[in-house]
């Protein structure tokens, strides 16, 4: 069973997607920094330290961005307060370093928050912004970018297992449908399966053979939470205790692996169902890092959910449907939401925890006992997995 003593007390999220109304990283941190301290019913100054997820990596010319949290609280002044980068996994990084903040009982509130500015960048900027996060000696020339790492991802799992593209274009419907109901959703449109499925003007392949609606939206966003010790979080008005956190990594380059299997994935799930006591079916929903319709299916695997090389039933025969067996991304997903990178992580725990405390308005599941989080930077690089419960 789990020794974690870490409770998720307050949150705050922004709208994702192209945001003008907020023209830069300090304008996303401030949106949201205060506002989850004020969910969790506390007062700034009793916040013991901050950590702040950012990629940046060229998206803002603004570096070192951990202290632009004092601009909107000026109470955390004279307080630690450290940024955290670890690809797409960045926002899971900071949480993870609240966590350990807690553990060692330095403190007694920590104040969690992602962002990212990814709309006020070139469209082809940003995709060699996002080769960072692959291994740039062989991956460099990749047709397409980060796109084109996954379509290669794409490629070798057809080659391996079929082609898939019924079962991808099921998963972005999915995810699609799911995001209407998503008020923070960047794009909340039904699409339905046939749009999803046929290569068309407004749905051409990006790199085949990932279309358009296979691929997470570039956006902006923040959200933020606060974490206390359990003892603190039973006094609190509302309170999700992690029964894990696990972080595994591996191998970056991806000819460095058997790159199918994300076994990184498959290691971080293993270890939390340990850590927490608990099997994959005692999970009532998952949120999953689908950065590409090919991760999430892959990702049905390494859970645990169908075996190697099945995936496409579970997304086929409506196992991971807001009502089917295991509702994965009843949030829209990145396909849906958008996947504003720092911000990505501590936006799934975010939302993860509105579904625990029956807090999350349509998008609310009837049964929403135990939740799993799986966030991973780079093509499951740095793989993190979340096992979440509401504090009884």
């Amino acid at each position: 069973m789990s020794e974690l003593n870490a409770c998720i007390v307050g949150w705050a999220h922004s709208r994702f997607g192209k945001i003008e109304d907020a023209p830069d990283l300090e304008t996303l941190i401030a949106g949201v920094a205060r506002a989850a301290i004020e969910d969790a019913g506390i007062a700034p100054a009793e916040i013991d330290a901050g950590f702040v997820g950012v990629f940046g990596e060229g998206f803002t010319p603004q570096g070192f961005p951990a202290s632009l949290v004092l601009q909107s609280v000026p109470e955390l002044r004279f307080k630690p307060i450290t940024r955290f980068e670890n690809a797409c996994a960045t926002g899971s990084a900071a949480i993870h370093g609240a966590i350990d903040f807690l553990a060692a009982k330095r403190g007694r509130f920590a104040l969690v928050v992602g962002a990212e500015k990814m709309t006020a960048v070139p469209g082809p900027k940003v995709g060699d912004i996002l080769l960072t996060a692959s291994y740039r000696k062989t991956e460099q020339d990749i047709e397409g970018g980060f796109a084109g790492v996954f379509a290669r991802i794409a490629e070798a799992y057809f080659q391996r297992y079929g082609d898939q593209s019924d079962a991808l274009a099921a998963i972005a419907a999915k995810n699609h449908r799911n995001g209407v109901d998503n008020p923070w959703a960047q794009m909340r449109k039904d699409l339905g399966y046939e749009f999803c499925r046929q290569e068309s003007e407004k749905n051409p392949y990006v790199v085949r053979p990932l279309k358009r609606t296979d691929c997470s939206l570039v956006s902006d966003g923040a959200a933020a939470l606060v974490l206390t010790d359990e003892e603190t979080a039973r006094a609190m008005s509302k309170a999700v205790r992690f029964r894990a956190a696990v972080q595994v990594n591996d191998f970056l380059p991806i000819a460095a692996r058997d790159i199918v299997r994300f076994e990184g994935a498959r290691d971080a799930w293993r270890r939390a169902y340990d850590q927490a006591g608990i099997r994959l079916a005692d999970l009532s929903f998952v949120e999953t890092h689908d950065c590409f319709t090919i991760a999430e299916l892959i990702e049905y695997e390494a859970m645990g959910l169908t075996p190697e090389g099945q995936g496409a039933r579970a997304a086929l025969e409506g196992w991971t449907a807001a009502d089917g067996r295991l509702p994965v991304n009843r949030s829209g997903g990145l396909k849906s939401k958008g996947h504003p990178i720092g911000a990505t992580g501590v936006s799934m725990h975010a939302l993860a925890a509105m579904q625990l405390t029956g807090n999350a308005g349509a998008m609310q599941l009837p049964k929403a006992d135990l939740g799993g989080v799986f966030n991973m930077g780079g093509a499951a690089v740095a793989n993190y997995v979340s096992i979440l419960e509401r504090l009884s």
